[in-house]
């Protein structure tokens, strides 16, 4: 069973894990552990933590939620064993919780246009492809690499469009 609950600071380490898995770093990207401790600060940003019977596998990161236009960022989703079925699930209770929040109209991300995997499941729970943003994300070893920016809408996601994709 996938359940959903508010990360904690004891999380960290569990979140920093599936960062570095193999691969993860060209998709999802890294951040060390004072980065997410600041993360965790920001009273406009929140962390989610998915679980498998009840152990930890998954996170996201959710921002802005003070936006005044309700557009909420999906900063950054990753699945500690991708490809099990538990990604899909877990992406739906992370963005119920992003809609169950008052003033949420939008949720919206961006993804690296070479994650195909990615991009897949996100239509495949409703997101909509909004348009490219062209080499925009340097890597420190000055590759650039272009991002798609994704979204669903709160009318969308009531609609049941999220759920019968």
């Amino acid at each position: 069973m996938v359940t959903i609950r508010p990360a904690e600071r004891a999380d960290i380490p569990f979140i920093m894990q599936t960062e570095r898995r193999e691969g993860f770093g060209d998709l999802v990207g890294r951040w060390e552990r004072d980065q997410h401790e600041g993360e965790f600060s920001k009273p406009a940003s929140t962390y989610l933590i998915g679980e498998k019977d009840g152990a930890p596998n998954g996170f996201a990161i959710l921002r802005d939620l003070d936006d005044p236009s309700g557009n909420v960022l999906l900063k950054r989703v990753a699945v500690h064993e991708p490809g099990a079925g538990f990604g899909k699930a877990f992406l739906r209770l992370v963005m119920a919780n992003a809609f169950s929040r008052e003033g949420t109209h939008r949720l919206w991300l961006d993804v690296f246009v070479h994650n195909e995997r990615a991009r897949h499941v996100y239509r495949s729970v409703g997101f909509q492809e909004d348009g490219f943003l062209r080499e925009a994300y340097a890597w420190p070893d000055g590759r650039r690499v272009s991002q798609v920016l994704m979204s669903i809408l709160r009318p969308e996601w009531l609609s049941g469009l999220a759920i019968t994709h």
